[in-house]
């Protein structure tokens, strides 16, 4: 191969390089190509330690040997690390490759049994084991463009066309020179991108932390949803047959998809502690039940007054002691009872609503001798609500968390790659009917995967054990919930029947589910139920 062909072939490995997103087959490159310029029949690539004292081996081949160590090999490398310096901290300059990084300069060596200054016993002791006899050696530091050297690629025994091992020519050398440079400048990107993107990744995974940790009782949410998106997803991009058939993702859609997933509720950093946290419908500051069970107190007390008064002044100790009695019964099973209704655990009856409704028309005299209902209009709001412990407008703050969502995500300038991520995240509140929030979407407005999104974030709330207003359901109680949300248009149909038939639903649960919830589950009596073909 003539020098032209030579240095069209390293503009070819040059722009290789430049392309490669693997770093473990840019590695791999940078060492096949630089035996290839020069003809070498062995090499080794050795990185910078974090520490900067030592070498460590990455990728090791040898073809006279069939050895291949490191790279696509899988081999691991049991050689220890090459030291930069002695133990006194004196440089180490005997080695070859560290001599390289020491003095920042290229070591071409033209017979190592012959050559002074360096300590080639290891080397004589690796040519004895295996019949090898390694003569000469080209050992070139590799400077990045900020004039950090980040590694040596060292080759050995050059070859001429006739297969003979001769010394590495100047000519040979100052290609392996260009080639090193071009190759720490790539390995310098791939780092830089690499530790760019592992911040950013640890950032995401850092909001989503907080927003658990901003409350006790959504703590995991943000971790699990995650969890369960990237694994219907697989399962939906596995699907031979039906309507999602043709849905795939590559390596770049899962990467979007995961961190739309842990984002989802960034948004719920700008809600309210106490409405996240309100664990019974009197819930504020404190739980305002008992201010109520101080009132139904003083209540109890002034019918003892009332019945003390009646005695002292002559009254029918038999009618008073009953009418205090009654007072006394009635007030603590009044307070019982919504003690219960302040819980919020279950849907709540028409007739207790109203039973509450009547408890807010009787009165107690208050501390400034004025008469004072038992319960207060707000209390008796508060108290009423049907469903849960959120007020429609508790609600709506809680709802508002997808819409900060949204424009917190919309306003990110992300790159090509990510730029679906808003969408994915910011739709997992919406129902395919097109009756969800905050935008109405109906299914054929939303991407498989914000439909994906959905139906984890539904299934992991129904699941979790964390919530003060619910019970954890077992799972096939949260899964008959998900089969009426499929009937009722909630939740995407396709999808539903992807969850079930692939089991997804299961390999969750072993994951994160108590064992008293993994009751028995009969799919087939799913609402819902189909079967996939």
């Amino acid at each position: 191969m003539n020098l032209i062909d030579r240095l069209q072939q390293l503009n070819a490995i040059g722009i290789a390089l430049s392309s490669e997103a693997d770093p473990e087959r840019l590695i791999e490159q940078i060492l096949l190509g630089a035996k290839e310029l020069t003809g070498a029949d062995a090499g080794t690539v050795y990185q910078m330690a974090e520490d900067g004292r030592s070498l460590t081996f990455q990728i090791i081949r040898n073809d006279t040997l069939g050895l291949a160590m490191g790279g696509s090999s899988r081999l691991p490398i049991t050689f220890p690390p090459v030291p930069l310096y002695r133990a006194d901290g004196s440089p180490n300059h005997a080695s070859v490759v560290a001599h390289a990084v020491l003095s920042r300069s290229t070591v071409n060596i033209a017979d190592a049994y012959r050559a002074e200054g360096f300590d080639f016993s290891g080397t004589r002791t690796f040519d004895e084991r295996t019949g090898y006899r390694s003569v000469s050696f080209l050992a070139v530091p590799m400077e990045n463009h900020e004039g950090e050297i980040i590694g040596v690629l060292q080759l050995i025994n050059a070859r001429d066309d006739s297969g003979q091992v001769v010394p590495f020519a100047v000519a040979d050398q100052k290609l392996a020179e260009s080639l090193a440079s071009q190759a720490a400048t790539a390995l310098t990107k791939h780092e830089l991108i690499g530790g760019m993107r592992a911040l950013f990744e640890a950032f995401i995974k850092l909001i989503a932390t907080a927003i658990d940790e901003k409350s006790p009782y959504t703590g995991g949410h943000c971790r699990r949803v995650p969890e369960l998106t990237m694994l219907l997803a697989e399962a939906a991009a596995q699907a031979a047959h039906g309507p999602l058939a043709d849905f795939q993702m590559s390596d770049a859609d899962r990467y979007e998809l995961k961190i739309a997933a842990w984002l989802h509720d960034c948004g719920k950093v700008t809600t309210p502690e106490w409405v996240i946290d309100k664990a019974t419908k009197l819930s504020a500051i404190t739980d305002r039940i008992e201010i109520i069970a101080t009132r139904f107190a003083a209540a109890k007390a002034q019918a003892e007054v009332i019945y003390c008064r009646g005695l002292l002044a002559g009254g029918d100790a038999r009618a008073l002691k009953a009418s205090y009695t009654i007072v006394v019964t009635e007030l603590t099973e009044a307070l019982e009872f919504l003690r219960r209704m302040n819980t919020g655990a279950e849907y709540m009856q028409p007739e207790h609503q109203q039973q509450v409704r009547d408890l807010g028309q009787r009165t107690w005299i208050g501390p400034d001798d004025e008469i004072q209902p038992l319960l207060t209009s707000d209390e008796v709001r508060h108290l009423t609500i049907a469903k849960g412990t959120l007020t429609e407008d508790e609600r709506k703050i809680i709802n508002h968390h997808i819409v900060a969502t949204i424009r917190m995500l919309e306003s990110l300038p992300y790159p090509k790659h990510l730029r679906r991520v808003p969408e994915f995240a910011g739709g997992h509140h919406e129902r395919m009917d097109g009756r969800g929030y905050p935008k109405g979407l109906t299914r054929d407005q939303m991407s498989v995967q914000a439909r994906v999104m959905g139906i984890a974030d539904i299934f992991e709330a129904l699941t979790a054990r964390d919530r003060p207003y619910k019970k954890a359901y077992t799972l096939s109680q949260a899964l008959t919930i998900l089969g009426k949300m499929k009937l009722d248009g909630h939740i995407d149909p396709d999808l539903f029947d992807i969850f079930i038939a692939s089991r997804v639903w299961l390999t969750y649960a072993e994951r994160f589910l108590d064992a008293e919830q993994l009751d028995e589950v009969v799919v087939e009596n799913l609402p819902g139920y189909a079967t996939l073909r």
